[in-house]
């Protein structure tokens, strides 16, 4: 896909997917996005690959990117993959556990190593997922689930994220990265105050860093309050943007941030790929200059596209989630208070998450 092309030009005027709970609306056409740039099993498909060195640690010790091709040879699920790391492959899995499952799982203790040292916010916010039947109904309101398999591949995204972001700055070469700024001293003095009665320390009045925070939630594990602290904290949080300075992600406390590994979905990415392209002489595909000088722009653009499509995605949720419940009005549900304002109490039910 090119720059200036109308193609491009759709795309950057949605800036990013929208994923409904009965639908996506891709940033790409679905022809592309479900086809021609998804993997499918046995069939070749060109990619931007980063390829890395961690250490034992977790460490990022070196990678480059280059074009490639890419073949996968089975599609799992999370809950596959899962279920052969915990003792019971597939027939599918089972000649492959030494030289992939388990590799990939060790690996992925590495990475999670080296994220605690970091001190990272890793907040555990359940979130609800809504099931549809085959009329398209509603069926039920479910936790979504959170495995290791899971976290494996948020992980080694993180980490090309951080490859991609590492080339780019330690070149000076112009791009987007993925900008999350330290939370504001206001809110961190009223988080401190909310703790405060909870019998949590927050210190008042430094400079905030992951590690602080991290410290929290290592110790509200178990608390009966565990997941409303969560939440707190995560609203106390800056919000993420795009931009073309490289100056770190607070969240997961990592000094370069961008984001590469979603190319079909998030604009950014693209800007990324091109980026990496032009920087290593890749072939064509890259940007030219006066792209370059638009960085600024674009990345508020798409800043605010997401914006828009988390308003839109909560909206939904919502809205589905008031035509659930309204068939038990009536019924007794057990929640937590989850926020306070003049109007009165907001309480989350445990059931739903509503």
């Amino acid at each position: 896909m090119r720059k200036g092309s109308a193609l491009d030009d759709d795309a950057w005027e949605r800036g990013n997917s929208v994923y409904f709970p009965d639908r996506v609306v891709p940033m790409l056409p679905e022809r592309l996005s479900n086809d021609l740039c998804s993997l499918r099993p046995d069939g070749d498909r060109p990619c931007l690959a980063a390829r890395m060195v961690i250490d034992k640690n977790g460490r990022l010790l070196k990678h480059r990117f280059e074009r490639a091709w890419m073949r996968s040879h089975a599609r799992l699920t999370y809950e596959e993959a899962q279920a052969a790391k915990d003792g019971k492959p597939s027939a599918q899995l089972e000649p492959l556990m030494e030289t992939v499952i388990e590799p990939l799982y060790a690996a992925y203790a590495a990475l999670i190593k080296n994220r605690q040292e970091r001190g990272t916010l890793d907040l555990d916010i359940p979130e609800p997922q809504i099931v549809f039947d085959k009329n398209d109904r509603i069926k039920e309101v479910v936790t979504r689930p959170r495995l290791d398999s899971h976290r494996l591949i948020e992980e080694f995204m993180i980490t090309a994220n951080v490859a991609a972001a590492e080339a780019l700055d330690k070149t000076q070469q112009p791009a987007l990265y993925r900008v999350h700024d330290s939370p504001d001293k206001d809110r961190i003095n009223g988080l401190s105050d909310i703790l405060k009665g909870m019998d949590i320390t927050l210190a008042k009045g430094q400079v905030s860093k992951p590690s602080h925070l991290a410290r929290v939630i290592d110790q509200v594990e178990g608390h009966d309050d565990q997941r409303l602290i969560h939440q707190l904290i995560l609203r106390a949080q800056a919000q993420a943007r795009y931009g073309p300075n490289c100056t770190g992600h607070f969240g997961l406390a990592l000094r370069h941030y961008g984001h590469f590994t979603s190319p079909i979905r998030r604009y950014a990415d693209l800007v990324v790929h091109r980026a990496l392209i032009d920087l290593f002489t890749l072939g064509d595909g890259g940007y030219a200059e006066r792209d370059a000088q638009a960085l600024d722009e674009t990345g508020q653009h798409i800043s605010g596209t997401e914006r828009k499509a988390i308003a839109a995605e909560r909206s939904a949720n919502d809205r589905y989630m008031a035509l659930f419940l309204s068939k038990q009005v009536g019924e007794t549900k057990t929640g937590r208070i989850s926020g306070v304002g003049k109007f009165g109490l907001v309480v989350t039910l445990d059931d739903t998450g509503a």
